[in-house]
């Protein structure tokens, strides 16, 4: 009998075993929106998904971006490809980019076609990675976090459409 109720307690109490990381920094986080795919000419690169709180985005409240990669790429030019994107929305410290960049070029893993990345942007303003469940780094620095997430989310992004989706943006009639 008692072996029946320890059974019990610890089904009801898996999800705190099983936590995913997205659940370490966001209560109750659900899809706000994704996206119908990124591609480039012909190639599709990867799907994204933007996840908060009830499925509310706040930029001012923890948020988590999952990318779906489609295919091979490696870490660095990941890196590169966000210091080139943060660029065209007018950021121009040249010596945080610099550093922003080394800083990426450490973390991001070399992907291939089902590899998922997670960036979380947690309570304290501050970027956490992670390849699939496995903590990649840490970015300490709130402008970074602002910078980087405004890759996808800021109204001057390279893809609108994207935007529109993650954000789960309607056309007004």
């Amino acid at each position: 009998m008692k072996t029946i109720v320890f059974v019990i307690v610890m089904l009801m109490n898996i999800k705190l075993v099983y936590a995913t990381p997205m659940s370490l920094f966001i209560e109750n986080p659900k899809a706000v929106g994704s996206t119908s795919r990124m591609s480039y000419l012909f190639w599709d690169i990867y799907d994204a998904t933007l996840y908060a709180q009830n499925g509310h985005y706040d930029a001012a409240k923890p948020f988590a971006l999952k990318i779906n990669y489609l295919r091979d790429l490696s870490g660095h030019d990941i890196a590169n490809r966000s210091i080139d994107e943060m660029e065209k929305q007018g950021f121009n410290n040249h010596q945080k980019l610099q550093l922003w960049r080394v800083t990426m070029q450490n973390i991001f893993p070399d992907v291939k076609n089902g590899t998922q990345l997670l960036g979380v942007r947690n309570a304290a303003g501050e970027s956490v990675f992670y390849n699939d469940d496995q903590l990649i780094g840490q970015v300490n620095d709130t402008e970074f976090t602002s910078h980087f997430f405004a890759i996808w989310l800021n109204e001057r992004t390279s893809e609108p459409m994207m935007r529109k989706e993650l954000l789960a943006l309607e056309e007004a009639p």
